[in-house]
């Protein structure tokens, strides 16, 4: 019995495929494929540190060397935080934290890191770079490593007659790293911005195999504690505002410029990454297939999905209520349904159960809480993904509107009927509280049609053999009733399909006889 409840429990508003009996995440999820975890290597000595800065200096500008003393700009520094409170402090107040430090040779690339020294189920050592001025905030462990000075960034040339890119330059070979510098030639795809750029795309085989961007992800590079960042557009592409001498290391970090966040690569952080590896400081290209790293191609579809649910919602009037901001996705290879416990934003689920289920991440719940899981055991195509994760992104639309109260009748609802109807994930709508399901999957399975419609055309449609017949909102949007007015309607009220049908009238009489049609149909 308790493992059932502990199965059920993310089953709560799953898409209808159902669970998998027996199958659990053996790792970020099930297939384990490389890069896996970082291996680091010998520690390196770091050019920016203002004693090489110095020297480097020095040994340029011998004139120039007694008059210009150079101050330390920024701090190396690394974080340990207790739990999510401390680490989310941190994020609020700008930090971008690494779990590896930036000092060290990579011996082996990865997505991942955990400190030896480090206790399983906690938060390991997070890396920074930090300014002079950082107020570092009471209660959290931190240890300073380096004072180092970084030239701002602009022209390489400035008014005091010092090239700093040169000096940067001298500075790697000071310190021993010669190697990690460009070539001699220009320094950037473009001499005159000298900044990295470039374009992250993704391979849809069903829309022709034509390149399409990754929209919205964040592409960081550093080179030790030189750091930049940028979001991509909405085709892929990405500029950065640093220039760099050496070759830097690139990631995807797959917290969206909408807000939401792809967790959580085998470590305890609330966002995922893939590691890329060295570019050229002219930027780096990356094209995303079915080819490519399992977790790297289903993290990008889920992060084209976020980001096409969020604009859709506010693409015209009347809106559509968004997903929370800091809304958190779990993906599990080894898992073949998803769900929205929304448990970030305060739904109240029983932690050891949900921690048994998940079984070796159930280190995670010690810090970090889930709002969407999505399990991707089976589907392995983009639509399959897109329009999976498409119907959790709805889910959690509708939770913004109902509120809390609303959505733990959900979840217990789901753990109840799971048992109680012969393991069905939505029992078999004759159960009490069946109507907080009925109207949930109604909306969800809906959006997935209409967002599938729209990326690929044709009628597909979907969770149609279901006793809550989403079919009913598809023949309301034929007869003119859109999603974005079916939605207005779905409040904290709405708690069975009587009560949405006579709101649905009330809110739209003009169509009074279409509603009462398309209920009455599937009744």
């Amino acid at each position: 019995m308790i493992e059932l409840l502990l199965t059920a429990a993310l089953a709560a508003s799953c898409v209808g495929q159902g669970l998998s009996p027996g199958v659990g995440p053996a790792s970020d999820g099930g297939l384990r494929t490389e890069p896996g975890m970082i291996v680091l290597g010998d520690r390196l000595e770091d050019p920016y540190t203002v004693e090489n800065m110095s020297r480097a200096l020095a040994a340029l500008y011998p004139t120039k060397a007694d008059r210009v003393v150079l101050p330390a700009t920024h701090l190396y520094v690394r974080f340990l935080p207790a739990d999510e409170l401390q680490y989310t402090t941190l994020e609020r107040l700008g930090v971008e934290m690494l779990d590896h430090p930036v000092d060290y040779e990579i011996v082996r690339e990865g997505d991942w890191y955990h400190d030896p020294g480090i206790e399983p189920g906690q938060i390991t050592w997070q890396y920074a770079v930090v300014g002079t001025d950082f107020a570092f905030p009471r209660g959290i462990r931190c240890e300073v490593i380096d004072k180092c000075y970084i030239p701002a960034p602009g022209p390489s040339t400035k008014a005091d007659g010092i090239d700093w890119a040169e000096v940067e330059r001298e500075a790697y070979r000071r310190s021993g790293n010669a190697a990690m510098l460009s070539d001699g030639g220009p320094l950037t795809k473009s001499e005159e911005t000298g900044t990295p750029e470039g374009r992250i795309t993704i391979v849809d085989p069903a829309l022709g195999g034509t390149p399409e961007g990754v929209r919205g992800v964040r592409v960081s590079c550093h080179s030790f504690v030189k750091f930049a960042h940028a979001y991509t557009d909405a085709e892929g592409y990405y500029r950065m505002e640093t220039s760099y001498a050496s070759q830097p290391r690139y990631r995807l970090v797959f917290k969206n410029a909408s807000g939401f966040a792809i967790g959580f690569n085998l470590i305890l952080t609330p966002s995922s990454y893939s590691g890329l590896g060295k570019g050229e400081a002219a930027g780096m290209d990356l094209e995303v297939t079915p080819d490519s790293d399992r977790r790297l191609y289903s993290r990008c579809v889920v992060n084209n999905a976020g980001y096409d649910y969020y604009k859709g919602c506010l693409a015209e009037e009347p809106l559509i209520k968004t997903p929370p901001g800091n809304l958190r996705v779990w993906l599990f290879q080894g898992l073949s349904s998803g769900c929205s416990v929304m448990m970030q934003q305060g739904i109240l689920v029983d932690r050891s159960k949900l921690g048994e289920w998940l079984g070796e991440f159930s280190v995670l719940l010690k810090v970090f809480l889930p709002d969407v899981t999505l399990g991707l055991n089976g589907w392995d195509s983009y639509a399959d993904i897109y329009t999976m994760a498409i119907h959790e992104f709805a889910h959690t639309s509708h939770f913004m509107l109902a509120g809390r109260d609303y959505w733990e009748n959900y979840v217990h609802f789901i753990l109840r009927s799971f048992v109680s109807s012969g393991f069905v994930t939505y029992g078999v709508g004759t159960e009490e509280d069946h109507g907080y399901c009925e109207v949930g999957e109604m909306w969800a399975y809906y959006c997935e049609s209409v967002f599938h419609r729209k990326r690929y055309g044709g009628e597909a449609s979907f969770g149609m053999g279901y006793w809550f017949h989403p079919q009913i909102f598809l023949q309301l949007e034929d007869r003119g009733l859109n999603a974005r007015r079916i939605f207005q309607v779905l409040g904290a009220d709405v708690t069975d399909r009587t009560v949405l049908q006579k709101k649905l009238v009330s809110f739209y009489p003009e169509y009074k006889s279409a509603i009462n049609q398309a209920f009455m149909r599937y009744n």
